[in-house]
């Protein structure tokens, strides 16, 4: 890994491609906004201007898809194959490319090279799994019946409108865009207005590695214009989203009018169960990296834990332990392990959880102050103990390094407090007990459950949650799901004879 000096060298390098602007990118296009508005983009290191972005509106919308519709008839009528060729191509431009985009990524969000570099070979990854999909996206079924044959087949649902978070957002564009591109659709994506910058690249690279003008256009823009425009407009077939569970409701209720089907990834609350017969030492570890890594802003952190009785005080101790040890720092540092936050408005609501917390009678084992000695949106790994399930800092998605440990007396408290939420995105589970595992696990409310393990992804597996946590579900066919319509043909055999209403 290059040196903190050398990467930031190397990201002032970078960023000097954006100094006339992060443009929209349209029907092959690099252009301002249509009115030549621009917004600021800040970087959470220092709060200095990164860059001015085009700030696209409804016009700009309207354009990209129109764009993304007539490009629609060339890239679905190509063949599996075909498509497959050319996504494989952009995910050799990231690998191409992976320092630039990590270290841009670290600037952007604040999230430390030591997870961006990894993150944007996940990209490609993510590019590699879903072109080798292609070949067989339209692939359905033969269903026999008496007299008939039904044959079942998927063709791609059209224009779609992506939009994606500020906190990892090249890997989970790639998450998002590559299905849809594989199962033969055309996209409109808007990128978080926090963190626009990887977004430029991407679909850059995707040009470059062959993608026809149109079938990919990008608009720069704020939600209450360039993402509502999106979510109403008739020529865009479906919502992908990445965010926040009450922008989700909004999105579904701009929708309704056009009848979208809509994708949401959404918050979450997760809790991670640890029983006294854990392997404690795994267990503190996992706790840690998934609420202390990434600076705790992703869905799947898991900021609730809950911890049997009998060894209470004991696990508590362990992840603070961690948890101090923690190197806060700027995110170019190969040593850093939690940047910046995202931005002032996202660490004034972090910080105000402090106080909610004590003012509920919660203890502040670790952490809980703002990083003072750095001028950017540093805090401290955070762990608030002696709490119960009904206070904020339980209930509510803090999306940041802290982390709420409560007791439980015995299996079925766990399960209760851990239900006990609005949200149900993921669960981790620490037993050594089989059995235990296996009937929690089938009681926990939550489209995702690790048992022994810390979230570790197989890209064939779905991913998903249920309650405020989202609809819908990505991952191997469970995206062509959504970015597919599926058609059946009937067959009748021979000697078939339709019923007679006259004689």
């Amino acid at each position: 890994m290059s040196s903190f000096a050398q990467n930031q060298q190397d990201a002032a390098q970078y960023l000097a491609q954006f100094d006339g602007g992060v443009l929209n990118h349209i029907d092959g296009q690099q252009q301002a906004a249509l009115d030549n508005t621009w917004f600021e983009s800040l970087s959470p290191i220092n709060l200095k201007p990164l860059a001015k972005v085009a700030h696209g509106k409804a016009a700009d919308i309207d354009l990209a898809a129109q764009a993304a519709h007539r490009a629609f008839s060339t890239w679905s009528a190509m063949s599996g194959k075909q498509r497959q060729k050319i996504l494989h191509k952009v995910a050799d431009g990231i690998e191409a490319r992976a320092q630039e985009i990590a270290l841009l990524e670290c600037i952007d969000t604040g999230q430390a090279i030591k997870f961006m570099a990894k993150a944007a070979l996940r990209g490609a990854e993510n590019f590699r799994f879903f072109a080798d999909k292609a070949v067989q996206a339209q692939d359905g079924q033969s269903l026999y019946a008496a007299g008939q044959v039904n044959v079942t087949k998927r063709y791609p649902i059209g224009p779609v409108g992506v939009i994606t978070p500020w906190n990892t957002p090249f890997m989970l564009s790639t998450w998002k865009i590559a299905p849809a591109l594989a199962a033969g659709c055309t996209i409109v994506h808007k990128p978080a207005e926090f963190s626009p910058l990887t977004a430029s690249l991407l679909v850059q690279i995707a040009e470059e590695a062959g993608l026809p003008k149109g079938v990919w256009n990008l608009v720069n823009g704020m939600g209450e214009d360039a993402g509502k425009t999106l979510t109403e407009h008739p020529l865009i077939k479906a919502i992908a989203f990445v965010g926040e569970s009450r922008t989700g409701s909004l999105i579904q209720k701009q929708g309704a009018d056009t009848l979208k089907r809509a994708h949401f990834e959404l918050g979450g609350k997760n809790p991670v169960l640890v029983f006294a017969d854990a392997d404690l030492d795994k267990a503190a570890d996992a706790a840690a990296f998934m609420i202390y890594s990434l600076n705790g802003e992703r869905c799947t952190s898991s900021s609730r834990l809950l911890v049997e009785e009998s060894i209470y005080d004991t696990f508590c101790a362990m992840v603070s332990d961690r948890a101090n040890r923690i190197k806060v720092g700027h995110p170019l540092d190969p040593n850093t392990v939690i940047g910046p936050l995202i931005h002032p408005e996202h660490e004034t609501k972090v910080l105000s959880y402090f106080e909610a917390a004590k003012a509920d009678g919660a203890t502040i084992a670790a952490g809980g102050n703002k990083v003072s000695e750095l001028s950017g949106c540093y805090v401290e790994p955070t762990l608030f103990t002696q709490a119960h399930n009904k206070m904020r800092v339980a209930q509510e998605e803090i999306f940041g390094p802290v982390l709420t440990a409560i007791p439980f007396k015995d299996d079925a408290d766990a399960i209760a407090i851990a239900n006990d939420c609005q949200y149900g995105l993921a669960g981790y589970l620490w037993s050594q007990n089989v059995e235990r595992c296996w009937a929690i696990a089938d009681q926990l409310e939550a489209g995702m459950i690790w048992i022994n393990s810390e979230n570790s992804r197989h890209l064939p597996a779905p991913f998903g949650g249920v309650k405020a946590s989202g609809i819908g579900r990505d991952g191997g066919d469970w995206s062509f799901e959504f970015y597919m319509e599926t058609k059946n043909i009937c067959f009748a055999m021979a000697g078939h004879q339709p019923p007679k209403l006259a004689k």
